[in-house]
């Protein structure tokens, strides 16, 4: 798997922006990735920080209903990615 396949999207959320104050990001990865491809990819994707620690999750698909029926939505992947501290990832520059 290349490395830009395995970090799909950022995931901002409150939690996640409280996090990035303790130098962590959260991203949805490849169901296939491992911490170690994870890492790698982080580091290619942004040259200017190093990862220390990724933890990694399987967030299970919400069940969701459209009238009587209900449908289940797809599992997914998350890693949080420490970063070293005083490194950042900024996503939204100039906002």
């Amino acid at each position: 798997m290349h490395a830009y396949e395995v970090l799909l999207r950022p995931i901002v959320s409150e939690k996640s922006q409280l996090q990035a104050e303790d130098s962590r990001v959260s991203f949805e990865v490849a169901k296939a990735a491992n911490k170690a491809m994870i890492k790698q990819a982080v580091e290619l994707a942004f040259p200017q920080v190093r990862v220390l620690a990724v933890n990694t999750m399987v967030m299970r698909g919400k069940a969701k209903r459209m009238g009587m029926r209900t449908t289940q939505r797809p599992d997914w992947k998350k890693a949080v990615v420490t970063l070293r501290p005083g490194d950042r990832i900024e996503f939204f520059e100039g906002v």
